[in-house]
């Protein structure tokens, strides 16, 4: 099957896991191929905040999240955390865009500052050279003078800052609302097309 873009996902341990897997789906739903990275503080944040076990074997998280999604054959790839072999590792297969969601601080400033000791890290690192879309969406408050910097320096260098901050004029009526308004405009700055709520100045 043909996918419509590649799009790398990172789940990092950020507060807000629930913001990463709806967006995973989002992307699937959107015809999109996702290679998806997740940290070992991610398995601890979705356990805490929504009591699942994301399992730290590569293949049994993609059988997992496979259950949970029905994407087609080959829609979804995992790869572990130091599998330096994997597409995203190198600038001559990049994946069209990167989403970091959610996206730690740690996570935040150790792309900026090139460390690349991960291949989250790494992935991101590629799309910033290659010049390819590189969204990330924090999930912290209040920000720290380290933190605005950090995310300055990457905005200078192309990649787009979209904190978890839920707009309200949609009229939310559920937490899935305020979810699905921030999905949504990571999932436009991918080019992904969704439904998930109605755009300024449609009817609701």
């Amino acid at each position: 099957m043909n996918f419509a873009k590649t799009v790398t996902l990172a789940l990092t341990g950020a507060s807000g896991m629930v913001y990463g897997l709806r967006l995973l789906e989002g992307l699937l739903g959107g015809g999109c191929r996702v290679y998806l990275l997740a940290s070992q503080a991610a398995q601890i944040v979705a356990k805490q905040e929504l009591d699942l076990a994301l399992p730290g074997n590569p293949r049994e998280l993609e059988a997992l999240l496979s259950e949970m999604y029905s994407p087609h054959e080959g829609q979804l790839r995992v790869f572990g955390r130091e599998e330096w072999f994997a597409p995203v590792a190198s600038g001559s297969n990049p994946a069209n865009a990167m989403v970091v969601c959610p996206c730690t601080m740690g996570t935040l400033a150790a792309i900026a500052q090139g460390l690349s000791d991960n291949l989250i890290e790494r992935a991101a690192d590629v799309m910033l050279k290659e010049g390819r879309k590189l969204v990330l969406v924090p999930r912290e408050t209040p920000f720290s003078a380290i933190h605005l910097e950090n995310m300055l320096k990457l905005a200078r260098l192309g990649a787009v800052i979209l904190p978890a901050n839920p707009g309200f004029y949609h009229q939310p009526e559920t937490v899935g609302d305020l979810v699905d308004y921030v999905v949504a405009r990571v999932l436009d700055q991918v080019g992904v097309p969704h439904r998930l709520m109605a755009r300024w100045g449609e009817d609701r």
